[in-house]
């Protein structure tokens, strides 16, 4: 028995006896007390994340035990494995060709300026080395910590630090059989069945207990990545399995820069995420929230799939994923691009060829992507291109998705424009008059120029049109 106090109406303290069971159950309700997220302005908030918005291209990393299947990341789920069939891919894990200091040179040629990697995904396997499970790479063949090695290569070169950590796990005793899990039911008596001893209390503090390792035990940490929540009827998860608040406020007190995404399920809590993720679409405009433009990246994978999958055909060419950065730039968007690397330990050379590409275009045309965003709203679009602005350098790039044949018509850009050129290479770019033969003339029209280009395309798979404004 224990005395506590408590208020009366009249403002008086009377001391009550209450049952050690009452106040057990007290002491339960504790951890769901819901920690005071930090309120930063909008100025603090945009000068946090000025290097992510200066940056604009990211590669992402898929990666674990799934590579040895070699056919998608999801394979434990779409095939239905259990914790025992799923168990050979862990004992046979053995990355030898891993050199992740490859990797970041591979990320840095192509242009990209941060990597955001998978220290857990859904299967619950860990590339780190977490003293809360022996489910990671220390106690597979490897033996190694390989998170840390990623982290200090890509540190070498100069690249952000970016980590990814499943919400989900599959593998976990106590986490409770969901609509997205391997195991999923198909009646509530069913549900209750397979779940019947697990708890999610201890759940979320393993969750807590390894994002606090990832983030104490790396150094600084740029973006942190919580994927996802998927709320709604009785086999969703959301805010409340996680934990959602408390979590992200520890995340916040230990890597007070850091960046944050948006599946934690706090989309109408101040301060609960920093940017949106809309995931294997382009975007029709910026996203907007509550009629507000917000901070955007959309992750993108070469082919269908994530995770390394040794059968896929349906990888983007060299035209198209240019397309998906300039797009996402010139609609103020970042790109985080995928790799999904070998059970060895390598970037398949259909990726690597992509990057290599994209790198060589990247050389002569970064500084349209690096710093830029939307154009505003007087300069009209011209078909077939695409444009971005910076706004610092007050300079508008004119991407040429389809090449013209000599003539480009900019509208609502006369006496905006003070001079044009190519800008793979800075060569001049003439501005020119209205189009006229034998029994045809064309007039300006309102606020119209013409640039005069060359009949023979440049050797760009995209050539941009740098102009330098008035």
């Amino acid at each position: 028995m224990f005395d506590i106090i408590s208020i009366q109406s009249c403002g008086k303290m009377k001391i009550k006896k209450q049952s050690f069971a009452f106040i057990f159950s007290l002491l339960l309700l504790l951890p769901s007390l819901q920690a005071q997220l930090p309120i930063e302005s909008k100025k603090a908030k945009q000068e946090r994340m000025e290097w992510w918005t200066q940056d604009r291209f990211g590669m992402f990393i898929h990666w674990g035990i799934y590579s040895v299947a070699a056919r998608h990341e999801w394979v434990k789920k779409y095939e239905r494995l259990n914790n025992e069939e799923y168990q050979k891919y862990f004992e046979i894990f053995n990355p030898d060709l891993y050199q992740p200091q490859e990797w970041a040179k591979i990320a840095k040629n192509a242009g990209m300026k941060y990597a955001v990697i998978t220290t857990k995904h859904h299967d619950g396997f860990c590339l780190f080395d977490s003293k809360y499970t022996d489910y990671n790479a220390t106690n597979t063949p490897i033996g190694r910590d390989l998170i840390q090695e990623f982290v200090e290569a890509f540190r070498a070169e100069g690249l952000k630090i970016g980590f990814y950590y499943s919400l989900l796990d599959w593998h976990h005793s106590d986490y409770t059989i969901d609509r997205n899990h391997p195991q999923s039911a198909s009646s509530i008596e069913e549900y209750e069945q397979l779940n019947k001893g697990k708890d999610m209390d201890v759940y979320r503090k393993y969750i807590k207990d390894q994002v606090r390792e990832i983030l104490s035990n790396y150094g600084k940490i740029d973006i942190i990545w919580l994927d996802y929540s998927f709320p709604g009827g009785k086999h969703g998860k959301g805010r409340n399995d996680w934990d959602s608040e408390n979590l992200l406020a520890m995340v916040r007190k230990l890597q007070p820069e850091i960046i944050v995404n948006d599946r934690l399920d706090l989309l109408d809590i101040e301060g609960g995420w920093d940017f949106t993720t809309p995931e294997q679409y382009k975007v029709s405009k910026w996203p907007e929230k509550n009629g507000i433009k917000v901070p955007w990246e959309t992750c993108q994978t070469f082919s269908g799939s994530w995770g390394y999958y040794r059968d896929e055909k349906t990888w983007k060419d060299n035209k198209q994923l240019l397309v998906l950065l300039i797009e996402s730039v010139s609609k103020g968007g970042n790109l985080l691009l995928n790799v999904g690397p070998t059970a060895r330990g390598y970037i398949d050379y259909r990726a690597q060829d992509r990057l290599a590409d994209m790198g060589e275009w990247m050389k002569f045309n970064s500084q349209s992507i690096y710093g830029c965003t939307q154009a505003p709203n007087d300069y009209k679009t011209p078909d077939n291109t695409l444009l971005t602005y910076n706004e610092e350098t007050n300079r508008l790039y004119v991407h040429l998705l389809d090449y013209p044949m000599k003539w480009l018509s900019l509208k609502g850009f006369a006496g905006k424009v003070k001079y044009a050129q190519f800008l793979h290479d800075g060569s001049e770019i003439k501005f020119g008059k209205p189009r006229h033969n034998v029994t045809h003339q064309e007039k300006l029209g309102e606020e119209e120029i013409i640039l005069i280009l060359p009949m023979v395309k440049p050797n760009m798979e995209i050539p941009v049109i740098e102009l330098i404004l008035e």
